[in-house]
C-alpha cells in the first residue's frame, strides 16, 4: 500500500516539510483555481508546473482529489455543461500525458457538509459533527432544488462522456460516495447515500477506469457491512480514505483513528486480504492543541497522529507499505 497526503494547492509551506518528515512521498492534490490562483488543470502548462513543483520538494504527484474546477453546471445538468465536460476531458488527457493516474471525484452538488466543526473529542481536540435536523433548519445554499434522481441522471450523462477519455488516458476515476449519506440535504438531492446507489453507479460503465474511492468512514456512517463491500468491490477499489465516526447517518461525529468503534487493525487486515496495493490516506482528523481550526478535519497535528498510528498498525500486522 502507498501512503499519500492530500495537499490543498501547490504552495510549499511547513506542512510540506512535515509530510516529508512522516516519510510520505506520494502527493494527492486539489488544484482548483480558488486555491492556486492559477488556471484549472485543464490547462496543460499549469498542471505541468504544479507537478514539477511537487517533484522539486521530493513528492510524486500521483493523483488529484475533489472538484478541480467549477462543476456546478455538470452536477445540476444546466446549460453549458457540455463545455465544462469538454474541459474536464482535457484535464483527464493532461493527467494521462503527465503520468498522474488517479482522480478521486464525487458528485455531491454542495460538497461534504457538517453542521458543527468544533465538537470536543478526547482531551478537548475539536472534531466535526453532522446532525440532520440542525442541517435542515439552515438555508438552501443554492436557492434551487434538485432531486436525487435528477442528480443520478446528470451523473450518468457525465460518465458516458468522460469515462472513455479517462480509459484512453490511463486515468483511474475513483468515485467517492456522498458525505453525509442523507438526502435531501437543504433541498439538494444526494444520489449516492448507500451501497445500492454505488452499485447503480458502477453499473453505468464496465471501463477499467471506473472504480471507487473506498471512504471507510462514509460507508461506516451508512451502517453498511464494510467487510462484505470490500470483498464485493475488491477489484474496483482504487483509493482508500481511512477515518472513523460515532453515530449514524443522521447524527454522528468524527473521532481519532484509535478511539472510534471500528477495529482498525481488523480493517487493515481486510485491505491486505483483498490484495489492495494502491494509495491510501488518513482522512478527516481532529484539530489538536496548539493549532487553529481553520480547516476542520485537516489539521496537521491530527494527521501526524493518524498517519503514525496507521503506520504502526501496519508494521505490527506485517502489511507492506511505502
Amino acid at each position: 500500500m502507498k501512503f499519500s497526503h492530500l495537499f490543498f494547492s501547490d504552495s510549499p509551506d511547513v506542512k510540506w516539510k512535515l509530510v516529508k518528515q512522516m516519510g510520505i512521498n506520494n502527493a494527492i492534490a486539489k488544484l482548483a483555481p480558488e486555491l492556486t490562483g492559477k488556471l484549472p488543470p485543464w490547462d496543460l502548462e499549469t498542471l505541468k508546473s504544479s507537478k514539477a513543483l511537487f517533484e522539486e520538494h521530493g513528492f510524486q504527484l500521483i493523483g488529484l482529489e475533489g472538484d478541480q474546477m467549477d462543476m456546478s453546471r455538470i452536477k445540476l445538468g444546466q446549460e453549458g455543461r457540455d463545455k465544462d465536460i469538454q474541459q474536464y476531458c482535457q484535464m483527464l488527457e493532461n493527467m494521462g500525458e503527465l503520468g498522474i493516474e488517479l482522480l478521486c471525484y464525487n458528485f455531491m452538488v454542495t460538497g461534504w457538509y457538517r453542521s458543527q466543526t468544533d465538537i470536543k473529542e478526547r482531551g478537548g481536540a475539536l472534531v466535526t459533527r453532522f446532525n440532520y435536523q440542525e442541517a435542515q433548519r439552515l438555508h438552501n445554499p443554492l436557492g434551487i432544488e434538485i432531486s436525487a434522481s435528477q442528480v443520478f441522471d446528470n451523473y450518468a450523462y457525465f460518465i458516458e462522456k468522460v469515462m472513455p477519455v479517462a480509459e484512453s488516458a490511463g486515468v483511474k476515476m475513483a468515485f467517492h460516495p456522498d458525505d453525509p449519506p442523507v438526502s435531501p440535504l437543504q433541498g439538494i438531492g444526494r444520489a449516492f447515500i448507500h451501497a445500492n446507489a454505488i452499485r447503480r453507479a458502477l453499473a453505468l460503465s464496465d471501463s477499467p477506469s471506473h472504480g471507487l474511492t473506498f471512504c471507510q468512514g462514509t460507508y461506516t456512517t451508512m451502517q453498511e457491512n464494510v467487510a462484505a463491500l470490500l470483498e464485493e468491490w475488491r477489484y474496483q477499489i482504487f483509493f482508500l480514505h481511512i477515518r472513523d465516526i460515532r453515530g449514524n447517518a443522521k447524527d454522528f461525529h468524527e473521532t481519532f483513528h484509535d478511539n472510534g468503534p471500528t477495529d482498525m487493525a481488523a480493517m487493515l487486515n481486510l485491505y491486505k486480504a483483498i490484495g489492495f496495493e494502491g494509495p491510501l490516506r488518513s482522512d478527516h482528523v481532529p484539530t489538536m492543541a496548539g493549532e487553529e481550526n481553520r480547516q476542520p478535519g485537516y489539521g496537521m497535528q491530527g494527521n501526524l497522529f493518524g498517519i503514525g498510528y496507521l503506520k504502526g498498525l501496519m508494521e505490527a500486522l506485517e502489511i507492506p507499505f511505502q
